[in-house]
């Protein structure tokens, strides 16, 4: 993955030096190559060590694509397009304190398996003696995950038919405008050849 990172940084790099040179951009003492290069550079590690971090501190198997449904909830309280009941407002409460109160019991014993197994393969630990360390931090990850998909479902069960579309129909807008602004910010001051 790391690797991967590195290749795809190192060929946006290059195509942001050849789109520079290519727009006629003045070099001032020969600095802007290397001024840019930097930039580049630093945004790729900064950006790296940020998603790096991201996926460390999941207790989950699945990292990505499953929603959190009582943090939407959560967030459209009080939404009149939601339209909750007082009934459905209580059920759900007891839904995310459930949910939380096992994630949360479970996460610090995930984070710390966690930093063992890297430490431990950091320091030359082989594989086969890191086996036992890695098969209850699968079954920790795993509960955590079946916690999800039961808080998922309990939701779910909450909330009506249309309920439930709206809040996926806003997930799916926040997604797209989060993918936009991280598409505006790279394409800041031209850098990725648009206009």
């Amino acid at each position: 993955m790391i690797k991967k990172l590195t290749i795809t940084s190192l060929t946006a790099l290059s195509l942001l030096l050849v789109t520079a040179q290519a727009e006629g951009m003045k070099c001032q003492a020969g600095k802007c190559g290397a001024s840019m290069m930097k930039q580049a550079k630093q945004g790729s590690v900064c950006k790296t060590k940020k998603m790096h971090k991201k996926k460390m501190n999941s207790p989950f198997l699945i990292k990505h694509g499953l929603p959190h449904m009582t943090k939407m909830v959560m967030k459209n309280w009080d939404d009149p397009k939601l339209a909750l009941t007082d009934e459905q407002k209580a059920k759900l409460t007891e839904v995310r304190k459930e949910t939380m109160g096992a994630v949360m019991k479970l996460k610090p014993e995930v984070m710390a398996l966690k930093k063992e197994i890297v430490t431990a393969s950091k320091a030359g630990t082989k594989a086969a003696a890191l086996k036992v360390k890695v098969d209850k931090l699968a079954a920790l990850e795993s509960e955590a995950t079946m916690v999800h998909l039961t808080c998922l479902d309990k939701t779910k069960a909450i909330l009506t038919a249309e309920q439930y579309s709206y809040l996926m129909e806003k997930r799916k807008t926040h997604r797209v405008k989060k993918k936009e602004k991280m598409q505006g910010m790279k394409c800041a001051a031209g850098k990725c050849g648009g206009k």
